[in-house]
């Protein structure tokens, strides 16, 4: 019997929600430059499904990786991991 691949996860933050059950989620992180080997920081933006509707932008998420929802969307919301203040 086949085991399932275990799914990615990434957490970021809510930067829109002006969509049905959508939210874009941006996630930041560290990457040495190539040549110069200082440390940047990149950020890459991913549509979540958000089935309640219950984010805000400046919330805290984390998201896991599914199945093809939508032209855009591959990523699904798991939890709120910290409220915008």
């Amino acid at each position: 019997m086949e085991t399932r691949n275990v799914r990615k996860e990434k957490s970021g933050v809510v930067t829109s929600n002006k969509m049905q059950s959508t939210i874009v989620v941006a996630v930041d992180r560290k990457v040495k430059h190539p040549k110069y080997g200082k440390f940047m920081h990149k950020t890459s933006s991913f549509m979540a499904h958000d089935e309640k509707n219950e984010c805000q932008i400046g919330d805290t998420v984390r998201i896991m990786e599914t199945r093809p929802m939508s032209k855009n969307k591959r990523w699904r919301l798991v939890e709120i991991i910290e409220r915008a203040k």
